[in-house]
């Protein structure tokens, strides 16, 4: 390890509390500067800003370090740098030398991101043990002692590479990187965050050394903990492990590029093998902080929104796109609302630049409407409540808004969002929409210069000195998600239509309540050869009741601060909503129109129809789609027609080009019905008001044709096959494997299949799978493993997959087949039994954690016969396992020679990779 001088005291202050020593540290606990909310703020002595959120609704919690650097920062060669460096915060210290097992172990749920302008980490945790100090202790411990060694630059740089490589496959994704590049001449919002392929490849260790040192420091970092803990304690350990770092004296030089006024339309053109066209303009906006930001964000959703937005009916609905994107990115300094379209390949792709041109360009002719605006104020505020509702997710949001500046802006922004008229959102659309300050199409000399200027970033300090918020919105119960206080406080019953359903009530943050309906219909001869009207019924349903159109059931959603979605394939129409307590009867009241009084619009039909079919033509020569089809189209047993059937793209495409809106509402008349299904509710609800809604939705509602559930078989005789498919001009390919097995999730073996793949490839980028092939030799950003088994069937599935560089495809088969010859000749070490076994059942334990985890296994249960009882005899027989029973039941089913695999990629014209 690598040693920092400045950091030499801190250092040996760690290891002491590693070890044991006492540490004399400062009784007092930093007192508390001002509390937004719920939010408490703390900065130590040493700069450290720290945000307290407690919620003792969910047992977990939550640890989020956001260091103050992001691509913004980056100098000269050293594109990419922050976030390759987030990479390597993953390699260890001398403290916590394997970090993705030490997390593993524990069940956390980890990532770290890199953005603009800035960086975070983050685990959220069951709040028991010592897990809090855990994180606490790690991050402080990563933030100053990271090894950053050579050899480990070495393979992360190709799993960056790698990253890298895959976004370079979608079209959409490098036009927008090229018209932000187009958009900036000296800011460097210009320049991906992923960076760029050269600095990449052959950043120094030193350089990267030099970077970290410079930005990670406790006064360039906010810490986060958010969740159930005690403040005391939280604060207590946030000074012990924190408070004995020290910050530099020197101040970190802040960046100050502003760039110029554009005074000219610019363009960008790529030319890339692709199955779809997209058409794109980017505008300049002031920084997320300033005054005018609200209107702008408001502005892009007038314009995008689905599907009350401009875009959507002037270029959607008359197919002239088929597709259509919209977003404004608050940052820093100054950045960018983009817009997009995307157009079939045989589409007139002028037609649609200049519609799009037309429809952003001349509001005047078109001015924005109240109503517009209220129902892009109200979605905005909508999706805020819901995330408010979870404080993990909030502690992660509060870093985008910290990176601008100051968390508060987070608060600030909803008060202004409130406050935006038509008035301020044309004034935006006049000054910002125009023709100087867009970046597409081509340039056109003009006589007269109009440069659009964009104002600077706002001083905030001065801004926020008096800012207070608003009450915290209602905390939530402490709740334990283990099966046994599950069942104990879980009511069962059954519709009088027959349907059974689980209720669970509890009080929860913000008075949220999820619930999901699964209503089942048809049998093998009722839906054969109607697996696309299936698959449309669902999102048909949506798009117009006799008593709404689909606008007017957005709207309604929104101002309900309602998610709803229904999701249907064959055999199977889901039902998921997300709401509050007060507002779910009126939700319930709107379900019922769309499951009961559907009107299926021809007009939504054919937009949704062309959708569709773009979307998948798109799929054509994407590797990540045509390997795994394959795949599973080669363990398919089942004819054409049947609904188990797994069709390939080219016939996905010849049915949804035949379908008709007919065929979907006749399937529904003749099948749908409230008679065959589950129902299950969690959260703060009344169980007479839902129960008395639920019987009227579903009453004298039956099918014509009657429901038996189709089976599957599994494919168990399947010899080893390799497929490989070429897709020209694609950076990256896949590898995607799969076997079968006879068998269901109640078979004695199954507990050790479980854990068996957890080791090989399912415990993230701590698994066999993932220690050898991305941490050791950097040949793929993502690789793992899964294995399911269903309830009734006997069909258990194992599937790997990795993605990689076309060059390194043998080498990544070659890792793998070892890799999988190796569990079943050697098998598992006690070591890694009892690690898996712990962040197994961890995992487990945080799923539930969440309430709409905690319905879907509800009525999971419900479907399979069965109460929380399975669950906790599942996890008692996963602790009882021992190191013979896993690797038996790897020597009896684990097979490389009967696995079918395909491999997708551009391998005629792979490079040898440096």
């Amino acid at each position: 390890m690598f040693s920092f001088k400045r950091f030499a005291l801190s250092f040996s202050l760690f290891a002491g509390i590693m070890s044991g020593v006492v540490v004399q540290a400062d009784d007092k606990l930093p007192k508390k500067l001002q509390s937004i909310e719920g939010i408490d703020e703390y900065r130590l002595d040493n700069g450290l800003q720290v945000l307290l959120f407690p919620d003792v609704s969910k047992p977990i919690v939550t640890v989020n370090m956001t260091v103050f650097v992001g691509s913004r920062h980056e100098g000269y060669g050293e594109a990419g740098m922050a976030h390759l460096l987030e990479h390597m915060l993953f390699k260890g210290t001398e403290n916590h030398q394997n970090i993705p097992e030490l997390m593993k172990t524990r069940g956390a749920n980890f990532n770290g991101t890199t953005w603009y302008d800035r960086t975070n980490y983050y685990e959220t945790l069951r709040a028991e043990g010592d897990n809090l100090e855990f994180a606490i202790r790690l991050e402080a411990d990563r933030m100053v002692n990271s090894f950053i060694k050579g050899e480990d630059l070495a393979t992360e740089m190709s799993v960056v590479r790698s990253e890298f490589e895959s976004g370079e496959n979608d079209p959409q994704g490098v036009l927008q990187q090229r018209m932000t590049s187009a958009a900036y001449q000296w800011h460097n919002y210009g320049k991906d965050t992923i960076g760029n392929r050269s600095d990449i490849e052959r950043v120094p260790v030193n350089a990267l050394r030099d970077f970290y040192r410079k930005y990670y420091r406790p006064d360039n970092v906010m810490l986060t903990v958010a969740g159930k803990f005690d403040r005391k304690e939280a604060l207590a350990l946030i000074v012990k492990y924190f408070g004995i770092l020290e910050s530099p004296k020197a101040p970190i030089n802040r960046t100050y590029t502003v760039e110029p006024a554009q005074d000219g339309e610019r363009t960008t053109v790529v030319r890339r093998v692709g199955d779809s066209q997209w058409v794109g303009a980017a505008y300049h906006i002031p920084a997320g902080s300033d005054a005018a930001y609200p209107a702008i964000q408001i502005l892009s959703m007038v314009l995008a929104d689905e599907p009350g937005g401009r875009l959507y009916k002037n270029l959607k609905e008359p197919k002239i796109a088929s597709a259509v994107y919209g977003s404004s990115y608050a940052l820093h300094d100054p950045g960018l609302m983009m817009f997009m379209a995307e157009v079939p390949k045989d589409g007139a792709l002028e037609e649609t630049r200049i519609a799009l041109l037309k429809t952003l360009e001349e509001l005047a002719d078109s001015p924005i409407e109240e109503e517009e605006v209220e129902r892009a104020k109200t979605s905005i505020l909508k999706s805020r409540e819901l995330r408010a509702a979870n404080p993990s997710n909030l502690a992660i949001q509060l870093s985008e808004w910290a990176a601008q500046g100051d968390w508060r802006l987070y608060f600030l922004h909803r008060d202004r969002v409130e406050q935006v008229k038509a008035a301020d959102v044309q004034a935006a659309a006049q000054k910002y929409l125009v023709r100087n300050n867009r970046t597409v199409g081509l340039f056109i000399p003009s006589e007269k210069a109009d440069r659009i200027e964009v104002p600077e970033r706002t001083d905030l300090k001065d801004l926020m000195a008096n800012y207070k918020g608003r009450e915290p919105i209602q905390e939530g119960e402490a709740f334990d998600p283990t099966p046994t206080n599950i069942e104990e406080r879980t009511v069962r019953g059954e519709l009088a239509t027959g349907i059974p359903y689980s209720f669970l009530s509890k009080k929860t943050r913000g008075a949220s309540v999820n619930m999901m309906i699964t209503l089942r219909f048809g049998d093998e001869k009722s839906l054969f050869g109607k697996a696309s009207a299936a698959e449309f019924l669902g999102a048909m349903m949506k798009r117009g009741t006799t008593k709404y159109s689909f606008q007017e059931i957005k709207d309604k959603l929104d101002k309900l601060v309602a998610s709803v979605t229904l999701n249907s394939r064959p055999q199977t129409l889901e039902i998921s909503i997300q709401t509050k307590r007060s507002n779910l009867p009126e939700v319930l009241e709107i379900v019922e129109s769309m499951l009961r009084e559907p009107t299926f619009p021809e007009k939504e039909f054919e937009v949704l129809k062309s959708e569709q079919i773009v979307s998948i033509e798109s799929q054509l020569s994407d590797p990540q789609a045509l390997a795994p089809t394959y795949v599973q189209k080669a363990l398919n047993p089942y004819k054409r027609g049947d609904l188990r059937y797994q069709p390939s793209i080219e016939e996905e495409l010849e049915d949804y080009r035949k379908l008709k809106a007919s065929d979907v509402a006749s399937l529904y008349k003749k099948l749908l019905g409230g008679t065959n299904g589950e129902i299950s509710v969690v959260g703060d609800f009344e169980d007479a008001v839902i129960l008395e809604k639920l019987n009227k939705m579903m009453s004298n509602w039956k099918p014509a044709s009657a429901y038996q559930r189709a089976g599957t078989v599994a494919s168990t005789k399947i010899k080893r096959h390799v497929e490989k498919i070429e897709t020209p001009d694609k950076a990256n390919s896949i590898f995607y494997a799969s076997q079968q097995y006879a068998m269901r999730d109640e078979d004695s073996k199954y507990p050790a299949l479980a854990i068996a793949n957890y080791i090989f490839g399912g415990g993230g980028l701590s698994s066999r799978l993932a220690n050898r092939v991305r941490q050791e030799e950097g040949l793929s950003y993502g690789i793992g493993s899964g294995f399911s088994a269903h309830p009734i069937d006997e069909r258990a599935s194992l599937t790997i997959y990795a993605i990689t560089n076309p060059a390194n495809r043998d080498k990544v088969m070659q890792a793998i087949d070892e890799e999988m010859k190796r569990l079943i000749e050697k098998g598992v070490t006690e070591a890694e039994l009892k690690s898996a076994k712990d962040g197994f059942l961890a995992s487990i334990q945080n799923g539930r954690s969440n309430d709409a985890g905690l319905c879907a296994a509800l009525i999971q249960n419900l479907f399979a016969g069965r109460t929380m009882e399975f669950a906790q005899n599942f996890e008692a027989k996963v602790k009882k396992l021992k190191v013979e029973d896993v690797n038996e039941a790897i020597s009896e089913y684990f097979d490389p020679d009967g696995l079918m695999i395909a491999t997708a990629g551009d391998f005629k014209n792979a490079k040898p990779v440096k």
